[in-house]
Parts: C-alpha cells; structure tokens; sequence
C-alpha cells in the first residue's frame, strides 16, 4: 500500500506541469553515445510517448555522428573533421544521407511506433522541413576553409511540423537539409534544433547527451547545478566554472532563450526516465536555462 500512494504522489506531483504544458512543444534534441545504446534509446522513446500521451508536443531532431563514421569506415573512407565539423565531400554526404536521413531517421519513428506512438520521420523521401544554405570556415587568418556540403538551417517549414503534432504524431527529423535549390546539405543537429524551437516557438529545448548538465566541479557529478539564469549562467563563464567544451554549449543554450524559447534543458540520456524526471517533477535531474 506505501508503494501505491507513493506512486499516487508522484503522478499528483506531475499534474501541475503536466496542465502548465498542455498544448506546448517541446523540442528534444537526441544525441551522445545515447543514440548508440539500445536500452537507453527504449527508455527515451517512451518517455516521449508519455509526453505526447499528456499534451505536450514533442518534436525530435537527431544526428547519428557515430552511425556515420562506422559507415565510412566500412566504405574504405577516413572520417574527417574541421574545427569540430565533419567536413562531407560528395561521397560522404551520400552515406549521411543513407544512414542518418534514412537508417537512422526511419529507425528512431519506427520504434515509436513499436511502443505504441505514432511517429513521422521527416526525411529527403518523405519530407524535408529544413531549408539552409551551404557555409565555410574561417583559419585564424581569416582564410576561407572549404567544408564540402554543409550548411546552416535557414528556414523550418513549421506548417508541416504543426500539423503532425496536432494529430498526436511525433515528427522525427534528422540534420540534413536542402538549399532553395535542392542541394543537400549536411548540418549541425545542435544548432539545427535551436533553429526548430525558435520557429517553432517552443516550450522548450531539451538536449539530450550523455552530459548530465553544468557542473559546479567538473569531476564531481553531484555539483550539478539545476536552474540558471542568463545572468548566472554568464557569470559562471567569466569565473572559469563553466570551462572547455562546455562554454559553447551553454553559450548556445543562453542563446536560444534570447530567441523566445522560455527553458533550455540539458540532460544525460543513460539516466532512466531522464526526459520525464527533468519535466514533470520540481527538482529536475538536469540543468534548466532560462531568462
């Protein structure tokens, strides 16, 4: 019996942000080595459903980093990055378009479906809603660097993303675009998934890794921070607390709330339920960016 109320409490606990969300989006933003591990991939897909399930509309944008380079590898190419982002010639944007855009993308929609959701992947064979155009690179001289094709997201066509969710169907888009003039391009999903929950107007953006958050010590997890304001969190940055990789991703995250997106969630993925532990409950399990 103290197992059942307990239960009852909890679901008690997520009433209130369950009617506080009702009809807004959540954009989610898979990636990490949580794309690579089967079981924590079940747990995420249903914590989506759950969320569909209630009234939130969530939205999911993935990459498939690791599932590209095993590809590559297999077809005798060397993976090869500049200044973080994986530089894709003609051949290598025909394997991203293989396995991320289709292996991938139609893999994460099937699932859902499996569980008991509905499901849409977004794709160059169904539909593609990510409009960018092709960039380059800067050396320390200013010297143009040639990434081959890819781009940075410059439209989202949210008619069609709107009207799967408000029919209870998850759009699953993978980071790939097209130009206006039908090249395909490889792109960020990080900064693809700000481009989507800005236009969008959404709720929130949850990022989705295998980073638990912003740490107060970086080698103790325990130190995780659970909300941030813009101020804070800049604040954080200049007295060297927040520090390496971590800088642009935080950096990113303030960004996004500057552009009307109310709260930027950064949660570790390997965590059971990480999705509905950060959303539906008061203390969270991640780290929340807002104004």
């Amino acid at each position: 019996m103290r197992d059942a109320i307990e239960k009852a409490d909890v679901l008690i606990e997520a009433l209130h942000w369950i009617r506080q969300f009702r009809g807004s989006i959540a954009v989610i933003k898979l990636g990490g080595s949580v794309m690579d591990s089967a079981d924590d991939m079940v747990h995420l897909l249903l914590d989506t459903i759950f969320m569909e399930s209630v009234g939130l509309q969530p939205v999911i944008i993935h990459g498939g980093g690791k599932a590209i380079s095993r590809a590559m590898q297999e077809a005798g190419i060397t993976p090869r990055f500049v200044q973080g982002r994986r530089y894709t010639d003609a051949a290598t944007l025909q394997i991203v378009e293989r396995v991320l855009a289709g292996e991938v993308n139609e893999g994460i929609a099937k699932r859902i479906e499996e569980f008991g959701g509905m499901a849409r992947p977004l794709n160059f064979r169904t539909k593609n809603v990510l409009t960018a155009k092709q960039i380059t690179l800067s050396d320390e001289a200013g010297n143009p660097i040639d990434l081959g094709y890819v781009g940075r997201v410059t439209d989202v066509d949210t008619a069609a993303i709107r009207a799967l969710c408000s029919r209870g169907i998850v759009p699953v888009i993978p980071s790939v675009a097209e130009t206006p003039a039908g090249q395909r391009l490889n792109i960020n999903a990080d900064t693809a998934a700000q481009m989507i929950a800005e236009k969008l107007g959404a709720e929130k953006l949850v990022f989705v890794s295998d980073v638990p958050g912003v740490l107060r010590d970086k080698e103790d997890r325990s130190s995780l921070i659970r909300e941030l304001s813009l101020d804070e969190a800049q604040r954080l940055i200049d007295d060297g607390t927040i520090q390496g990789g971590m800088i642009p991703k935080v950096q990113a995250c303030m960004e996004t709330v500057r552009r009307g997106v109310r709260k930027v969630h950064m949660v570790d993925g390997r965590l059971r339920h990480s999705l509905l532990l950060d959303i539906y409950t008061r203390t969270g399990v991640g780290t929340v960016i807002s104004e």
